[in-house]
């Protein structure tokens, strides 16, 4: 054995000695102070005293909320989807040329639509114009007419009326009075006929026949008296004519 080794054997004894050497002394200090006990001064008289304390009402303790982690499951993390990026719109290219075509189209077209629409509007107001010119045409035409027709019926209304005038002056050269007829008599019967009839160039009766109210007892003595009748022929430029519509009235009265 070196010196060295011995040297650390005698330095572990000597360790183990004083520890116990502290252990030993530590227990006889803590029996001493536990077999001396102190003398205590006289205890005081207990005294109770109350005091009536008013308690806060209770309040109710909330419940506690649920969590959110209780209510409702975590979100699923977002997973952020890679959006490729727009390629940008280029510009169209603009084409001058096109558009002062399109232009001018337009403006043609334009052009177009208000010829159209005025020639429209010329043949409604011809057509308008027209309509208006007949209408005037057929009123002038009704009235010509209604004045020819007037003119007509004044003119026969004249002829009629120098007609009756011209029989009445056109008087026979030679009559004789009807015969009374005898039931006419008979019966007390008056009454008158008239007797229309032509002059012909001759002078003659022509076509004799009763107009007017006439007793059937008075028509044929009447027509008898007629055709016996004589005139001086009508001349006209000279020349012999007819006589139209000359009339005579024979009056049957009893004396």
């Amino acid at each position: 054995m070196n010196i060295l080794t011995l040297d650390s054997t005698w330095r572990g004894h000597g360790t183990a000695f004083a520890g116990a050497l502290a252990l030993h002394a530590g227990l006889v200090y803590l029996l001493f102070n536990l077999s001396h006990t102190p003398e205590l001064p006289p205890a005081k008289a207990a005294v109770i005293q109350t005091q009536l304390v008013s308690l806060p009402a209770s309040v109710p303790v909330p419940e506690p909320e649920p969590k959110m982690s209780e209510l409702a499951p975590a979100p699923e993390p977002v997973v952020e989807k890679t959006v490729a990026p727009t390629p940008k719109a280029q510009a169209p290219v603009v084409d001058e040329a096109a558009l002062a075509l399109k232009r001018v189209q337009q403006h043609k077209r334009e052009q177009q639509q208000r010829q159209e629409q005025a020639r429209k509007q010329r043949e409604e107001a011809q057509r308008r114009e027209q309509q208006l010119a007949q209408q005037e045409q057929a009123r002038q035409q009704q009235a010509r007419e209604a004045q020819a027709q007037a003119q007509a019926h004044a003119a026969a209304a004249q002829a009629r009326a120098a007609a009756d005038a011209a029989s009445r002056q056109y008087l026979p050269i030679a009559k004789q009075a009807p015969d009374y007829p005898q039931r006419a008599l008979d019966r007390n019967i008056e009454g008158e006929c008239t007797v229309a009839y032509t002059v012909t160039p001759q002078g003659r009766v022509s076509n004799p026949h009763v107009v007017g109210q006439c007793h059937p007892l008075f028509v044929k003595p009447s027509l008898a008296a007629a055709k016996r009748f004589r005139y001086q022929p009508r001349l006209v430029s000279g020349q012999a004519v007819a006589v139209a519509n000359v009339k005579n009235t024979f009056t049957y009265k009893i004396r």
